[in-house]
């Protein structure tokens, strides 16, 4: 039977090119270019009148295999074995000699081949040993390496030894750091923050945290170590000290979170933490907040801070390290979030150990003082009286009731100003107000809130936090006037005065008089204490829950106010938030983003 005409197309779509399309094997014809046939052979083999092979459309129209019966087929010896290959040769010798010129030009392929296998050694042994890896290749002595390994953990911090105990027998490796160009001491921010520019420049070797094994000890000069030191009359200097530096560029809960972060340094390194507010637009820090040793009082009671000239802000491994918000991403950044991270958790798991460094500093150090406590309370009896006019039984200790609905109220936080979305939406800067609404009306059925004394269906009861008074305006339009309560509607006149003003921008706000500073700020300690039950007591009414925007600092922090277990609720071994449990609700990423909050960075 002969052979089927091979299909053809005049009008083939690449007659003027050479692109080749249709794939070939050593027996096809155009396969046959790649067993590299002589012109002459090619004459040799019978086409059946075919045009030209060397013809392109000739490749792209002829059958892609030919039959082994045809006279086609071809019988001469695969190219990949030689032009003088013959299966049917008796005898013939088919090894393959080496050689000297094989044999060097193989050599390049054996060396990168040996290469690579000593490369995939050292990965190996920088996952399974980084330190012993690092003790031969760098030269650190083993004790070094494992101290600076030990003092690090991902997850506990436990108290290190003061700076006379961790120098060896013959003394620490100290680089002095020169401040001779300077007068006036402490330095300003801006300049604490060109000296980590100097020290921080080129690429940062990814040192341990708290490395001085490799690294060595950059230090300033210190009086007590000087010929004839003869220490003052009264309390000592403090041994070792963590200072945070309040500078008025970064918001009031940039700097809470910061001052937050340290302070747990501060109970790891075994220091004493200091606050220092020589350079803060927002008055002192004790307007506001208690001494931070009244809580944390470090491991030597009554100690003095060191003179302003000791002060480091890079490295943090200094003797009497001080930090700011102008400094802090030298500090907080990726290098903190990997070291302190919980390396073996999953998802919101992971960020759990930093999380609750924030929580046991607001717990211990960053307490409110007298007065601030007492707006906080006025605030708080205001809003109760104002919920028991409505229910029941209203939940009136801390806790979550486990039997029946819970009666309370939801925080609501509202941020405008210079604060813009983080889950960035064409033509819309800021979360819209109806998704604050529906974050709330979803919250109150969810949490089982929604029965009121007669076992009807009630409108949610909310406290609002907001810079703006046109978006709190437009919130509470959206429930009766009554269910909605915020400083500017309390009935004192103490609570009205601390309102915020107006949208917060940073760089107005610093072009305020220090009063109304004060006043502002006073108001944002109150707002945050009742919009997520922080600093409560056994008693006080909390809410059950609190809506607000994860571009907002306030928001983050609240999640550490309202607690671990109430914030998140039930979390799996996976970092996944269990369906209904959550009482902290984002209407910015609403979830969109994995984990759900993560950890403070640096500003």
């Amino acid at each position: 039977m002969p052979r089927p005409t091979p299909l053809s197309n005049a009008s083939s779509p690449y007659p003027r090119f050479d692109t080749q399309l249709t794939p070939r094997t050593p027996h096809s014809r155009a396969g046959r270019a790649e067993e590299a046939y002589s012109a002459l052979e090619l004459e040799q083999i019978d086409f059946d009148g075919d045009d030209d092979y060397n013809s392109v459309v000739q490749q792209q129209n002829a059958p892609l295999l030919s039959s082994s019966a045809s006279d086609n087929f071809p019988q001469v010896g695969y190219r990949s074995r030689g032009d003088d290959y013959d299966e049917n040769t008796p005898g013939k010798d088919k090894r393959i000699g080496l050689t000297a010129e094989k044999i060097i030009a193989r050599l390049p392929l054996a060396l990168y081949s040996s290469v690579a296998a000593v490369l995939l050694v050292l990965v190996f042994f920088s996952l399974r040993e980084p330190e012993t890896l690092k003790k031969y290749v760098v030269g650190a002595p083993a004790d070094a390496s494992d101290a600076a390994a030990g003092a690090t953990p991902a997850v506990d911090l436990h108290p290190i030894p003061t700076p006379a105990a961790d120098a060896d027998s013959e003394g620490p490796r100290v680089t002095l750091i020169s401040y001779e160009n300077y007068t006036a001491f402490p330095l300003d921010p801006l300049e604490y923050r060109a000296e980590c520019i100097k020290l921080n420049t080129g690429i940062m070797a990814p040192y341990p945290y708290w490395d001085t094994a490799l690294q060595g000890v950059r230090d300033v000069r210190h009086a007590d170590e000087q010929p004839g030191y003869a220490p003052p009359p009264g309390a000592p200097v403090c041994a070792r000290t963590i200072t945070y530096q309040l500078d008025g560029w970064a918001g009031l809960m940039v700097d809470l979170a910061l001052v937050a972060q340290a302070a747990a340094l501060a109970r790891e390194r075994n220091a004493t933490f200091f606050v220092d507010d020589r350079f803060w637009n927002r008055g002192k820090w004790t307007d506001h907040f208690a001494d931070v040793r009244a809580g944390q009082p470090g491991p030597e009671p009554g100690c003095t801070p060191p003179p302003p000239e000791e002060y480091v802000a890079c490295p943090r491994t200094a003797r009497h390290w001080i930090v700011n918000s102008r400094t802090s991403r030298y500090h907080f950044g990726n290098g903190f979030s990997e070291n302190y991270e919980d390396p073996y958790g999953h998802n919101l798991n992971r960020v759990k150990a930093i999380y609750n460094f924030a929580w046991l500093s607001f717990q211990e150090t960053i307490r409110p003082n007298a007065r601030s406590a007492e707006l906080i309370q006025w605030a708080r009896q205001e809003l109760s009286e104002k919920v028991t006019a409505h229910y029941q039984n209203p939940r009136s200790f801390k806790g979550v009731q486990a039997d029946g609905p819970t009666m309370g109220y939801l925080g609501v936080h509202i941020r405008r100003g210079d604060r813009n979305r983080q889950w960035h939406i064409y033509n819309e800067p800021y979360v819209p107000i109806p998704d604050y609404v529906d974050g709330v009306v979803e919250s109150w059925g969810r949490l089982n809130l929604e029965l009121s004394a007669d076992n009807n269906l009630v409108q949610p009861f909310v406290y609002i936090a907001s810079d703006s008074p046109a978006a709190e305006k437009e919130f509470a339009g959206a429930f009766s006037p009554d269910r909605v309560f915020s400083l500017s509607g309390s009935r004192r006149e103490e609570l009205r005065a601390i309102a915020s003003p107006g949208d917060y921008f940073q760089d107005d706000f610093k072009k305020l008089e220090e009063d109304v500073r004060v006043t502002a700020t006073r108001g944002m300690v109150v707002d945050f204490a009742v919009l997520n039950g922080a600093w409560s007591e056994d008693g006080d009414l909390i809410p059950e829950g609190t809506i607000c925007a994860i571009s907002s600092v306030v928001c983050k922090l609240s999640a550490v106010g309202l607690g671990w277990q109430r914030a998140f609720g039930a979390v799996d071994e996976m970092g996944y938030i269990e369906k209904d449990t959550r009482r902290w609700v984002d209407v910015d990423t609403k979830g969109r983003v994995v984990p759900v909050w993560d950890a403070f960075q640096a500003y």
